[in-house]
């Protein structure tokens, strides 16, 4: 995260830094920045790590991707005057869009995505964003994981919320997992979360630090701390961290056969598929990918644009397809702040706008449609007279898949504040 999130961080662990539930938690900002949080409920059942659950995978797109690029409208005369260059003809044999049969279209690169939409399992929400009208990433990206737009006083995310609502007594260690470098903002909050760089480099490091208390080993730090809230925790700690190592192992975390592309997010969800393959009771995972920020040179079936883009497609083909039977047990969701404008600018880029599109995945999603509102793209229907105007609040497509994978009804408890309605994307 931003580093002006640091001292949220910090106080949120000074104030709490120990004993949640009975139990231990751990802040470590060793190797690589990896935190780590180790809850003694969770260690209490460690025999029983299936994962009864439904997992919740979310990737941000950060940078705010081009909605209309990845799933342009067809045939939409006000698209082809206003992208002169960034236009992609269906009809093209060079740069042909992939017809959806129903006015929309994917780009080339979303390819590897396509078995997936013509099964049904693939959907897109169009017009999808935030009631806040900032064109600041950093706001947004902070609002859609606050899951509060225009309140920068919320301290939690909209993922640990819902990992709350489930009223777990003894989650995992493993519950919620970010393959970040730090925890993002998604995942503040009361409930414990883990945020790890690389699963194989994954442990505790050389030394911990936690607010004031500063240790050398681990050891130590236990030692520091037993008279006050420790006592009868001993066995119980290091039993945690051997459950940390056996993740590590083969009988926890078989080497996958699938080829995924040799990106951040690729590795990410790699590990992300170990993890639920190993049935260590993760429910919230969270992915990110940046560089959508496509000011210059966005390119069409070549650039920034279609690499990144690909790199997604591919990334999200090769965790389904290596996740097996674990799919009817996992959804996943990409987000992006906001879209993007919808005239070209003279770089051949597009600027900040607002209204975006996601992608929803899932054996009991309602695939094979684009969900939500793109109207025709005439000035008079554009957001500010220049962008695609918003038309399904990120609230409305959160809570619905919140209450697909893990049940929420709650929805006021979820979004604060919110009182609008889900856009029904699910079968039942």
């Amino acid at each position: 995260m931003h580093d002006d999130h640091d001292d949220d961080i910090k106080g949120i662990w000074t104030r709490r830094a120990f004993l949640k539930s009975g139990g231990i938690a751990l802040f470590s900002l060793g190797i690589g920045g990896n935190p780590l949080f180790i809850n003694r409920a969770a260690i209490n059942s460690k025999n029983d790590l299936l994962n009864q659950n439904k997992t919740l995978v979310t990737i941000f797109q950060r940078g705010a991707m081009d909605g209309l690029m990845a799933v342009p409208k067809l045939n939409d005369k006000y698209l082809m005057n206003a992208r002169p260059r960034l236009y992609m003809n269906p009809s093209s044999k060079t740069d042909s869009v992939l017809d959806l049969d129903n006015g929309f279209g994917f780009h080339p690169s979303l390819m590897p995505l396509m078995d997936y939409w013509k099964e049904g399992s693939l959907a897109v929400v169009h017009g999808m964003g935030s009631p806040n009208k900032t064109r600041s990433h950093f706001d947004a990206q902070d609002f859609m994981e606050s899951g509060t737009p225009g309140d920068k006083g919320t301290s939690s995310g909209w993922l640990n919320r819902a990992v709350g609502l489930m009223g777990h007594e003894s989650p995992t260690p493993f519950q919620s997992v970010a393959l970040t470098p730090s925890l993002p903002k998604s995942f503040y909050g009361e409930e414990s979360a883990l945020a790890i760089s690389d699963l194989d480099n994954f442990g505790l490091p050389s030394y911990i630090n936690i607010g004031n208390i500063v240790g050398n080993t681990f050891e130590s730090l236990y030692e520091d701390t037993t008279k006050e809230i420790l006592k009868d925790t001993a066995d119980a700690t290091f039993e945690a961290v051997d459950l940390l190592e056996k993740i590590r192992q083969k009988d926890y975390v078989a080497t996958s056969k699938v080829s995924y592309p040799n990106s951040k997010l690729g590795n990410s969800l790699r590990q992300i598929a170990q993890l639920i393959k190993a049935d260590v009771g993760l429910e919230a995972a969270f992915a990110e990918q940046g560089g959508w920020d496509t000011h210059v040179q966005q390119g069409t079936t070549q650039g920034s644009f279609a690499d990144n883009l690909r790199d997604l497609s591919e990334s999200i083909s090769a965790f389904w397809e290596d996740l097996g039977p674990y799919q009817d047990s996992v959804n996943l969701m990409t987000m992006t702040e906001f879209g993007r404008t919808v005239k070209e600018n003279g770089t051949g880029g597009t600027d900040h706008g607002r209204g975006s599109c996601l992608f929803v995945l899932g054996q009991d999603v309602d695939g094979q449609k684009v969900h939500g509102y793109v109207p025709d793209l005439a000035q008079e229907n554009l957001e500010d007279g220049r962008d695609l105007p918003v038309t399904t609040d990120f609230r409305a497509i959160f809570s619905e898949v919140s209450g697909s994978t893990f049940g929420i009804r709650n929805d006021e408890e979820l979004f604060p504040g919110w009182e609008g309605e889900r856009i029904k994307l699910f079968k039942s």
